[in-house]
């Protein structure tokens, strides 16, 4: 496959093992979205669909995925939006963007993770943790 300018949205209850060239597969059962890179190298692409990482919006029938594709773990280090189904094409990140981008995403992922620890603890451990941290500082 060349270079794709769109890709077809499949909703299935799991991620097939083999994955086909611009379709992109979503399992809202497993919140989770994955495809084929874009740019023709076969890298499987997996986007899990939570906060902190991805998020999916579809729009009479036209899927979006935010924020970008940044595959800069394969050889290729595609770097893609997919907006209404259509493909996107970014420019490339130098080694210091991807380590900046890597180290937000990790803030944000970190961030998403705090908060629904705080909203599964409940009201009474929320208090002991606030009280606790009072009596430290």
């Amino acid at each position: 496959m060349s270079r794709a300018d769109g890709i077809r949205p499949e909703f299935a209850d799991r991620i097939p093992k083999s994955l086909q060239d611009g379709i992109l597969y979503i399992s809202e059962k497993y919140s989770t979205a994955a495809h084929r890179c874009c740019c023709g190298c076969g890298t499987k692409i997996v986007t899990p669909l939570k906060p902190g990482r991805w998020r999916l919006t579809v729009h009479n029938g036209l899927v979006s995925l935010n924020p970008s594709i940044g595959n800069w773990s394969a050889v290729c280090q595609s770097h893609y939006w997919i907006e209404d189904n259509q493909v996107i094409w970014a420019r490339g990140y130098t080694a210091a963007e991807i380590a900046a981008n890597r180290a937000s995403d990790k803030r944000a992922l970190d961030a998403a993770r705090a908060g629904r620890r705080a909203r599964e603890q409940g009201f009474w451990h929320r208090l002991w943790v606030w009280i606790r941290g009072w009596f430290s500082s």
